[in-house]
């Protein structure tokens, strides 16, 4: 098994969303842009990429959605080393087709008292939903490795929410860990790298804004 000594795990620069909440009565969510500063954090982001990755050749994932198709292309890596897979597991989390804001707004805060790994948004998915279709890539994920010419890198352009529930499924971490961490920033990396044992380890840990505790204490 070709085991990748690292998977790059990067989430889309600042979106239109992410300026003005009021888009999605407009626009679909898969469709919106990358702001001017989020395609400028991309292209720092890609400045690191590149540097990381040298002249090894690259496995890409990347979420369907407009604003990581346009992550991935401020990235500016290298054509000829890269194999780039559209992958729809890894899109955001749907929260229904047209949202109107006031009603997300109401949702959120539903959210937030229901938790937000069980909570399900009327016309779209819970938390779990995701981590389920997100595990579901990992799988797949894991039997490309059996490919002896597998490259080195593996790079997923995706969402913040779909980076955190894959390494919660890849580590193992319980549902109170992962509510206790915060989204990484626009076009924020996360690597696992593969170590002397044989291990994956995370570069570095997500933000925490709390101990984790237990969904059943209502906490």
């Amino acid at each position: 098994m070709a085991r990748p000594r690292r998977i790059v795990l990067v989430r889309h620069g600042e979106s239109t969303g992410n300026i003005d909440d009021t888009v999605y009565e407009r626009e679909p969510d898969h469709a919106l842009a990358l702001t001017d500063l989020g395609r400028r954090q991309a292209e720092e982001t890609g400045k690191t990429l590149r540097e990381v990755f040298g002249r090894e050749r690259v496995s890409v994932y990347v979420s369907p959605y407009r604003r990581t198709h346009e992550t991935l292309d401020a990235f500016g890596l290298d054509a000829d080393r890269i194999r780039v897979r559209e992958e729809p597991r890894l899109r955001e989390q749907d929260w229904g087709n047209w949202q109107d804001r006031d009603d997300v707004r109401l949702q959120k805060a539903y959210r937030d008292a229901y938790g937000h790994f069980f909570f399900r948004f009327p016309q779209g998915e819970s938390g779990a939903d995701v981590y389920d279709r997100v595990g579901g890539f990992l799988e797949s994920l894991f039997r490309s490795f059996e490919d002896p010419d597998h490259p080195p890198n593996v790079l997923i352009v995706t969402h913040g929410l779909a980076m955190r529930l894959f390494c919660m499924r890849w580590f193992h971490w319980t549902v109170a860990e992962f509510e206790s961490l915060s989204n990484p920033d626009n076009a924020e990396m996360r690597m696992l790298v593969l170590g002397d044992d044989d291990r994956y380890t995370l570069d570095r840990p997500f933000a925490s804004w709390r101990d984790p505790v237990p969904h059943w204490t209502g906490g």
